[in-house]
């Protein structure tokens, strides 16, 4: 008989117009001034500006960092961590696709840690076979305590980050994707609002739903045994199979959208 541990700790609020709660979230999270990460396309629509609205009627002053865009370099993390600092943030809320996503918690997680993003890559210092388990025991630096809330407001359905312990960077130097990954990259709290992908052309709704159905198919045939990961995969595919036609088809479908971003 194998041993495992397993762990799905991602608080999500879920719900069609959950995004009213943000105020909500940053007060559960003792957020007061957070940094609110997205992308340069994204950053013009109304729905952002309602958010950080919401936001400082609340009393929770919110500052943008746009400088994103699709397939994120480092430098986008490394301005963003200036920003951050110089503004003395105390949470981040990434809101967007995946890379708005990859680029907040890339920020949250170099904030805290000033060590390079490769260092937590294959690879990487912190990850080797040789030190990882004395690293995780005895090096601050690679366990920070300082490491600041993250709320993740996923725009799309289908690169999962919202749930994901990692970030797909780009260096700018070499070129070469990288996966960014740290067990405390976690995102502290999601909210899933179906409204919010709404906007969502056909094609790119496809496109995601497609990305979010390889994850799922990804995950169950991986090797590893995971039986939570395994149910979880079986009822993603299920419901991408169910649903992801009738998004496409009917982009205004609350029910599909919200089943979509479930399943992804």
């Amino acid at each position: 008989m194998i041993k495992s541990n397993w762990a799905y700790p991602t608080t999500v609020w879920f719900g069609s117009g959950r995004i009213v709660d943000l105020p909500k979230a940053c007060k559960t999270l003792g957020i007061k001034k957070p940094l609110f990460v997205t992308d340069s396309d994204l950053v013009k629509t109304e729905m952002v500006a309602n958010a950080i609205q919401s936001n400082n009627k609340n009393f929770i002053p919110t500052k943008v960092y746009s400088e994103v865009k699709g397939n994120p370099v480092s430098r986008y993390v490394t301005k963003g961590v200036e920003v951050f600092k110089s503004g003395n943030h105390d949470g981040v809320i990434a809101f967007g696709g995946g890379s708005s996503l990859d680029v907040g918690k890339s920020i949250v997680l170099q904030a805290a840690l000033n060590k390079p993003l490769w260092d937590f890559t294959d690879g990487g210092s912190f990850w080797n076979e040789n030190n990882f388990s004395e690293s995780m025991a005895k090096n601050k630096i690679s366990n920070p305590d300082n490491l600041k809330p993250f709320i993740a407001v996923p725009t799309t359905a289908g690169t999962g980050s919202e749930t994901s312990r990692a970030a797909a960077i780009i260096n700018d130097e070499t070129k070469v994707k990288k996966i960014v990954f740290h067990p405390r990259m976690l995102p502290t709290l999601t909210i899933l609002d179906p409204k919010l992908t709404l906007g969502m052309p056909a094609f790119l709704t496809a496109a995601t739903g497609m990305d979010a159905f390889a994850h799922n198919l990804e995950a169950y045939c991986a090797p590893g045994y995971h039986p939570m990961a395994d149910g979880i995969a079986l009822e993603g595919m299920w419901l991408i199979k169910k649903w992801l036609i009738k998004a496409v088809n009917e982009g205004e479908n609350l029910e599909a959208r919200g089943n979509m971003l479930t399943a992804s």
